[in-house]
Formats: C-alpha cells, sequence, structure tokens
C-alpha cells in the first residue's frame, strides 16, 4: 500500500468513527435536554466520508430514526459514495 492509500484508510476511519460518536452524544444530549449537534453536522460528517459510522450510529442508538430525511438520506449518501469508490477502483 501507498502512503495514499494508507492515509485514505486512516481517514476513512477516522471520520467514521466520528460519525458513529457524533450520533451517540446527539443521543445522550437529547435526553438531557443539552445543547445538540446539528443535523447539518450529522449529514455533514457523512458526506465527508462517514456514512457508514453515522448510519450504524444512527440504528445503533435509535437516534434520527423517526426523520424521513435521515432514514433516506444517510443510505442514499453510502450508496453515492460506493458508487463513486467503485468507479474510481475499476477505473484506475
Amino acid at each position: 500500500m501507498t502512503i495514499l492509500s494508507n492515509f485514505l484508510l486512516l481517514y476513512l476511519i477516522l471520520i467514521n468513527l466520528t460519525g458513529f460518536s457524533m450520533m451517540g452524544i446527539d443521543k445522550r444530549r437529547a435526553r438531557k435536554h443539552m445543547w445538540r449537534i446539528s443535523e447539518q453536522n450529522l449529514f455533514l460528517a457523512a458526506i465527508l466520508g462517514g456514512s457508514v459510522g453515522t448510519l450504524v450510529g444512527m440504528y445503533t442508538f435509535r437516534h434520527k430514526t423517526r426523520h424521513w430525511y435521515f432514514v433516506v438520506g444517510m443510505p442514499l449518501i453510502l450508496i453515492l459514495q460506493a458508487g463513486i469508490a467503485g468507479y474510481f477502483f475499476f477505473r484506475l
């Protein structure tokens, strides 16, 4: 593996852990009626490559599962990212 692929792998691990953690933190804050993480930031984590972690966190913590735009949006982001990754993987 090259340095670039190692960096990309590390980045994807970290951004997915971040997305997963953000879902858990936001759920805990919601229960305690505290300041919350914005929905824009949750989607941003997913768009920046953390769609798997955010989606897993969504169902692990049962958070945002009643909002249609999360139930539809998170898997859609994942599918688009997988398609883009597949395109570049097979293209190169």
